[in-house]
């Protein structure tokens, strides 16, 4: 089920708070948890119901080896280890068979000349967010006190539906005292106010600005072969606007949905094109995946304790699995080899670029950011290295007529015939969407910052209402939101 949707908006959503409140209202606290994880369940399941399966196996099998460890630890630290390991591994088969199988059998195909039938299996939505999501459970299982949690609050704690197919990444100290908190099960208005207001926020990014912006993504992509450098540089730019738009709109609505549940989410997403390098950029841009490899992988590779040259492998190491763990493509691996390389520069030459003018290391990164989210986007190499290529080619020619269609919305075009301005209309439209789209993310605060001092009346109660009618009219085609896919 998507958060885009009619169903979601008008009836899940709703029948969810009331049923939630309700029976805790009656202080069956545990039957309301068990409320909720159906209910995630059936979201989860809402396209392809034998998904509920997996997630369901999956959570049965981790907790399973969780009260494992918790009881072999007592006794022997060394099995509570191999239990983990195992634990581990398994969680990694999973995700193996589901997102890379066929992608290994095309790479034994191409070399060793052999003709493997793909196994063409589904990828479960979210398998990647709630795999990682339970590892961390068992490695902290392992390493830390973690107390003996009930069942149905465990599955909640993988499976609550604002979380689970796009993140953020969380961990059982940030979910699991709330799910157990008796002061969250009432309902506060103050936190309803606040999540519909960061819902829709998100809604209105995801549907009105990523959507369009996807027009234009779908056409360059498609016609790449026939694009001059400055349509190029506009599909560029587009997919940079929309994956930031999409992304960050569904952290906004995530965070959004829980607060209405009176669940604080981690932030996951906090303005990453404001930032002045790639470090910094990676600081921000899904925050909780970079927590993740930092606490598991980066640091027992030995962080930045074994001096400059482990450092750097152990850099290049991270975002080669950040490659990897978007998808199996050898373009994803570019992408995160990328990222690597740029992380080892920046470090090496720390000092120098410290020195650099503000203005210079924002624009430095923005272009290298726009460029690599070109292969992150791309179906193939020869697509991406085509486009890389006409946007520093510098071959002008007329726009493309698709290319100026895409952003022509319903209601822009009303509003343009009214003023009798339908002759200067693509032109205009296509000026405004990339001008404001810019304008919003490097000039006005973001969602998190937004939550500060919170104050929901006059016009801020307005503009939700305005904002949040425009987008359910303009529902009219549904797009997945691109982290689904990952």
């Amino acid at each position: 089920m998507l958060f885009n949707s009619y169903i979601f908006i008008l009836f899940f959503l709703p029948i969810c708070l009331i049923g939630y409140f309700t029976i805790n209202h009656f202080k069956q606290h545990t039957l309301a948890q068990a409320f909720i994880l159906g209910m995630s369940l059936w979201f989860y399941g809402y396209f392809n119901p034998w998904y509920i399966f997996i997630i369901v196996g999956s959570i049965i099998g981790n907790y399973l080896i969780y009260l494992g460890i918790i009881k072999l630890k007592k006794n022997s630290g060394k099995k509570a280890k191999a239990l983990m390991i195992v634990g581990i591994i398994a969680n990694l088969a999973l995700l193996g068979v589901f997102k890379y199988l066929d992608f290994m059998i095309a790479n034994i195909n191409a070399v060793l000349k052999t003709d493997l039938a793909f196994l063409k299996i589904a990828l479960p939505l979210g398998i990647s967010f709630f795999t990682f999501q339970q590892i961390s459970f068992i490695v902290d299982s392992y390493r830390e006190d973690i107390p003996k949690y009930n069942f149905i609050y465990y599955a909640s704690f993988v499976a609550f539906f604002p979380q689970l197919i796009a993140g953020p990444i969380v961990s059982h100290d940030e979910m699991m005292p709330q799910f157990l908190d008796k002061t969250k099960k009432r309902i506060n208005w103050g936190n309803m106010g606040q999540g519909i207001y960061i819902f829709v926020l998100g809604f209105a990014k995801k549907v009105l600005l990523a959507d369009t912006f996807n027009n234009a993504v779908e056409y360059g992509f498609l016609k790449y072969a026939s694009l001059d450098s400055l349509s190029s540089i506009l599909v560029m730019l587009a997919y940079t606007l929309q994956i930031y738009f999409d992304f960050s709109g569904y952290c906004d609505m995530a965070i959004g949905a829980a607060k209405m549940f009176n669940i604080d989410l981690p932030i996951n997403f906090n303005s990453p094109y404001k930032a002045l390098s790639i470090r910094e950029f990676w600081q921000r841009w899904h925050i909780t995946l970079s927590r993740f490899l930092t606490k598991y992988i980066y640091i027992p590779l030995g962080g930045s304790r074994k001096g400059i040259v482990r450092t750097c492998i152990n850099l290049f190491i991270i975002f080669l699995v950040s490659g990897l763990w978007h998808g199996a493509a050898w373009t994803f691996v570019f992408w995160g080899a990328a990222y690597g390389v740029l992380m080892i520069i920046e470090r090496i030459f720390e000092k120098p670029l410290q020195k650099v003018h503000p203005a210079l290391k924002w624009l430095v990164t923005f272009t290298l950011v726009n460029v690599l989210w070109i292969f992150f986007r791309a179906d193939s190499f020869s697509q991406a290295t085509a486009l890389v290529t006409k946007v520093f080619f510098w071959g002008y020619g007329p726009m493309h007529t698709e290319l100026i269609k895409a952003f022509r919305t319903v209601e822009f075009t009303k509003i343009f015939s009214v003023f009798g301005l339908e002759n200067h209309y693509p032109n205009i439209c296509i000026a405004l969407y990339y001008t404001v789209s810019m304008l919003l993310i490097l000039g006005t605060s973001n969602s998190s910052e937004r939550m500060k001092d919170f104050k929901f009346r006059g016009i801020r109660c307005f503009t939700t209402a305005f904002l949040f009618i425009w987008c359910l009219c303009s529902l009219t085609g549904i797009n997945v939101f691109l982290y689904f896919n990952f």
